[in-house]
């Protein structure tokens, strides 16, 4: 793609993966966000058998994988993030269950059932969350858990500028209702929910990014798809900061059921 076509709404996916691979989180989140949610996952035994999908550079992995014991496989598709990924395990010590893989969500190197938790932080959007869910189940014991963040609605009417940000840009997102009744029918129990707090977004994300900014746009002088990446994350934050009170991330955790 050259430069003279890009939009800030279509930046070079080198650039993305070259801005975030210094980022420790690549979405909203935030280590308490990742324990409250483990804290609804129960009786995995003494050495499960994890994955994290779409795991990034691996910020919240890390913390999963101090609070679990037996093995963590981190999946993303960017080489990158994974080589990110396997170096922050060694220096956490962690690398000897701890791993990452170079992969993609919709084709997972796991054997049907292999799996007693899937986890995916503010990643399976890449997919869609319905066909995450479904497809994914797959992989899981009988009783495994999933762990998933998306982004919902927080009302039930919103201003027209935010609604029409997000259907441009990822139209499955819909309510928290809506998508745990999805889960239902994709074959899971009882679904537990939470809401992540703002700090999620803004200390523990947008505040991170924004520090990044210089540098890269340093980095890539002169380019146009730089400037219109950094400019496309000011909008979100922009957006983000105005619109707070409509949308958000939502975990969502349930065991699969037989």
């Amino acid at each position: 793609m050259s430069n003279d076509n890009e939009t800030i709404h279509e930046p070079d996916e080198r650039l993305i993966y070259d801005f975030f691979l210094a980022a420790e989180r690549q979405g909203p989140g935030s280590p308490e966000a990742t324990l409250r949610a483990l804290s609804f996952v129960n009786g995995l035994g003494e050495r499960p058998f994890v994955a994290d999908i779409g795991c990034g550079t691996g910020g919240q992995t890390m913390v999963l994988a101090r609070h679990v014991p037996g093995s963590v496989t981190g999946i993303d598709l960017v080489p990158e993030f994974i080589d990110r990924f396997n170096r922050n395990a060694r220096e956490l010590g962690l690398q000897d269950r701890v791993k990452g893989v170079v992969g993609s969500m919709d084709n997972l190197p796991f054997e049907p059932e292999s799996l007693d938790l899937i986890w995916s932080e503010g990643a399976v959007y890449n997919i869609g969350f319905e066909r995450g869910i479904t497809e994914w189940r797959k992989f899981l014991k009988p009783g495994g858990y999933i762990a998933v963040s998306e982004c919902v609605w927080l009302t039930e009417s919103r201003p027209a500028e935010i609604h029409d940000y997000w259907m441009s840009g990822y139209p499955e997102i819909d309510s928290v209702a809506r998508k745990t009744e999805q889960m239902r029918k994709a074959g899971y129990g009882d679904v537990s929910t939470f809401i992540l707090p703002e700090e999620c977004w803004t200390e523990h994300y947008y505040t991170p990014l924004s520090k990044l900014q210089r540098s890269f746009l340093d980095r890539h002088k002169g380019d146009r798809g730089a400037e219109n990446l950094v400019e496309s994350l000011r909008q979100e934050e922009d957006m983000y900061r105005k619109y707070k009170e409509f949308y958000g991330y939502a975990f969502f955790v349930a065991r699969r059921a037989d």
